[in-house]
């Protein structure tokens, strides 16, 4: 049976949305609008210690503002928020602990970030000690006055997407990603589980979003299709970079949307990425309505962008 078409924003309240965030979200506007689909917004609250919700508000108006509409979402319906989602992420846990894929981890290492969409170098490939643990050892870390993570076990097994923009994109699950936290120590749910467990319920079938996620998506596809679920299609969009070659980032407040609507009109702002994305041959003011007719991922290059000249 053919599925609709559905995409997402799903951006992570930690911050005042800046320039490489708009432009994924644009690309991921046009890509559904393109084929006829509808579009939700989603809303990655997961953290707590990081989850600021005027700043939740601001990133829903500056996508408004740029004429980036969605069907249905936050913050019309707080449902759309995975902080008020935890007992689906419990009731998936639940199915990965019956096939035996979930196991205690007393490790601290990246699960301070574990509730977030991982950064490079963030991720650590390969199993963890903690997965053989037995008999006296795993009896002295239970006696023990932390808590632990709890992780899932993956296989040793290659899994390949068919990305809609970068093309083939091959990972062995416990060589190259290797086993993930799904539930920090402190209860909260972590970012690989939510997303691929509101990805499948939410009904998307098309994940539009930032090259540096590309490693996650092997992983995501495996853990849907593994809580019985049918994975969505990806499509990575590629990173914008400062003169410099930094990648753009919420942790640097480089052109946050707060300067960039100071500086440009939304015709204008969106006719820049649209030139830096291969859209338009020329910097000129375009609405994203007019450009969704035309788009065609070929046009946009696959490696990052440098935004010297244009911002």
């Amino acid at each position: 049976m053919k599925r609709t078409v559905r995409g997402r924003f799903a951006p992570s309240p930690s911050g005042r949305l800046h320039l490489g965030n708009i432009c994924s979200s644009l690309l991921a506007w046009l890509d559904v609008r393109h084929l006829g689909g509808e579009l939700i917004f989603r809303l990655e609250d997961l953290d707590p210690d990081r989850s600021y919700m005027d700043c939740a508000q601001l990133m829903a108006d500056d996508l408004r503002w740029l004429g980036l509409d969605w069907d249905a979402g936050w913050p019309e319906d707080k449902r759309f928020a995975q902080g008020s989602r935890g007992g689906l992420y419990g009731a998936a846990f639940s199915v990965l602990e019956e096939k035996g894929l979930i196991y205690r981890c007393w490790c601290s290492r990246a699960e301070r970030l574990a509730a977030s969409a991982p950064h490079p170098g963030e991720e650590h490939p390969g199993s963890c000690a903690c997965r053989g643990l037995e008999g006296l050892e795993l009896a002295r870390r239970e006696c023990g006055k932390r808590p632990p993570a709890y992780k899932c076990a993956v296989p040793d097994e290659d899994v390949t997407i068919i990305d809609g923009h970068l093309g083939e994109y091959a990972q062995n699950l416990a060589k190259d990603g290797g086993d993930f936290i799904v539930r920090r120590s402190d209860g909260v749910w972590a970012y690989q589980l939510a997303v691929s467990v509101d990805d499948m319920l939410m009904g998307v079938t098309r994940v539009v979003r930032a090259a540096d996620l590309l490693e996650s998506a092997p992983r995501q596809s495996w853990l849907i299709r593994t809580l019985g679920g049918r994975a969505p299609e990806y499509a990575h969009a590629p990173l914008l970079t400062a003169p410099d070659g930094r990648k753009l980032s919420k942790r640097d407040g480089d052109l946050n949307m707060a300067e960039l609507r100071r500086r440009y009109t939304p015709e204008e702002l969106t006719g820049r990425l649209a030139y830096l994305c291969g859209l338009i041959d020329r910097v000129e003011p375009v609405a994203a309505r007019d450009l969704a007719g035309s788009f065609d991922w070929a046009k946009v290059p696959a490696g990052p962008i440098d935004i010297s000249g244009v911002f």
